[in-house]
């Protein structure tokens, strides 16, 4: 009996493992058994769960969206209002010098390659550049001018005969999809063609809105060396249009997935602009009725030291420690681990600018969306921009404050930060 009995324990965990093993091949979609029986596929052969590297987790929660003290201007633009967010993920600083240098060296780079015949065939039939040719690419030698001419400023645009690269040559393609249109019902039918929004987009930042954003002030040093000089490599990124700061989001999209597509992993979710209802919950950093990022009400600490980089009193721009921008992770970061939400540099967000939006958003993920058209009339085209600026009163650092920017105009005060939709990481994990 005790034999036939160990027998027995025997079969079943054989059985038992043969079962776990079959369906750990079910759960890649291989090997299914001709059972006729449920088992279930899933999209993707291996999954990660990587923290993005730069970026915070910014939990889910609710919160009281508009303003936590009187409306001084008794605009009436932002109504307090309770609303529920979840959870994203959020980059700690706005996007800097180095980091948006890297997406116009991948533009430049593509371009380049392409005109020097760098490209391969893929096989699905479309052709890629082939970036190990292009990471050969001698930029100054003569013969590498000579093949991107077209990319060189012509001879009665050169100084002193020196031939440099034409930043209005340094175009992105944009292609993205419109879901908020492809959504409604009286499109069900519509070929997907119709929803596919494709643009050129030129990504160099524009370094003389230094100079035409202040009349009679000398700021040509900053329009010379901001973008270009290493040591201001770390600090924010200004002078790009709001379809720049989106065309960049896209580019980063393209550039993580098509690496883990690569690796035969699965693709993540789209990098984005933030929604105003995100950046504000963000900013607040879980304190809901706070007036400011750290959540006091006052713009000093209790040793009197200045909390922001922003316009103090009559205008004593040094006072804070920085006369223009500082660093992107300068000064004390709030709750969530986000730096300068309030002050440095405006920020862009995803959202429209309408002054009664708040009346009728949705109090789950308010968001409201236009894709402007070049056609648009102007009032169509105003986003959304958050946080207050290096060049701004303290009114305009509170983290209810709405203001606006037209969504193809460029400022040397207003920068961006990204999003990304991802669970969080597993408890001990990176």
């Amino acid at each position: 009996m005790k034999n036939r009995l160990l027998i027995l324990v025997a079969v079943v965990s054989i059985a038992s493992l043969s079962s776990c093993k079959m369906l750990g091949k079910n759960k890649k979609g291989k090997n299914l058994p001709n059972d006729g029986q449920l088992h279930g596929v899933a999209p993707a052969s291996h999954w990660s769960l990587p923290k993005p590297p730069g970026m915070v987790y910014i939990p889910p929660g609710t919160f009281h969206m508009g303003p936590s003290d009187e409306d001084v201007n008794y605009a009436y633009t932002a109504r307090n209002k309770q609303v529920s967010i979840s959870g994203f993920w959020m980059d700690a600083t706005e996007i800097t010098n180095n980091e948006y240098r890297q997406f116009t060296y991948w533009v430049r780079d593509s371009i380049a390659a392409k005109q020097m015949g760098y490209i391969k065939q893929g096989a699905d039939g479309n052709e890629y550049i082939d970036w190990k040719k292009a990471a050969t690419i001698k930029w100054g030698d003569k013969a590498t001018l000579e093949k991107i001419d077209a990319m060189i400023v012509t001879p009665d645009n050169r100084i002193f005969g020196k031939k440099e690269l034409d930043p209005s040559k340094i175009v992105y393609h944009s292609e993205i999809f419109d879901y908020k249109e492809a959504a409604k019902r009286e499109n069900a039918s519509v070929p997907r063609s119709k929803f596919i929004v494709k643009k050129d987009i030129m990504v160099y930042p524009d370094s003389l809105s230094w100079v035409r954003d202040f009349s009679y002030s000398y700021n040509e040093p900053m329009a010379k060396k901001y973008f270009s000089h290493p040591a201001f490599g770390n600090y924010p990124l200004v002078g790009v249009t709001w379809k720049q700061a989106t065309a960049f989001c896209e580019w980063r999209t393209h550039y993580l997935n098509s690496f883990l597509e690569s690796k035969k992993r699965s693709a993540e979710s789209d990098f984005r602009l933030p929604t105003e209802a995100q950046w504000e919950y963000a900013a607040r950093g879980g304190r809901s009725q706070a007036q400011f990022p750290w959540g006091g009400p006052y713009l000093r600490n209790r040793k009197g030291c200045l909390l922001a980089n922003f316009k103090p009193g009559r205008g004593n721009y040094p006072e804070d420690g920085g006369f223009y921008t500082v660093r992107a992770d300068a000064y004390w970061p709030n709750d969530f681990g986000l730096y300068n939400m309030a002050g440095n540099v405006s920020e862009w967000t995803s959202s429209l600018y309408y002054e009664g939006g708040y009346n009728f958003q949705h109090d789950m993920n308010p968001d409201i969306r236009w894709n402007a058209k070049d056609t648009d009339p102007p009032r169509m085209k105003r986003k959304v921009v958050r946080g207050g600026s290096w060049k701004d009163v303290g009114y305009f650092l509170q983290t209810s404050t709405r203001n606006y920017e037209y969504q193809d105009t460029s400022k040397c005060y207003i920068g961006f930060r990204c999003v990304i939709d991802l669970p969080p990481s597993p408890k001990g994990k990176k």
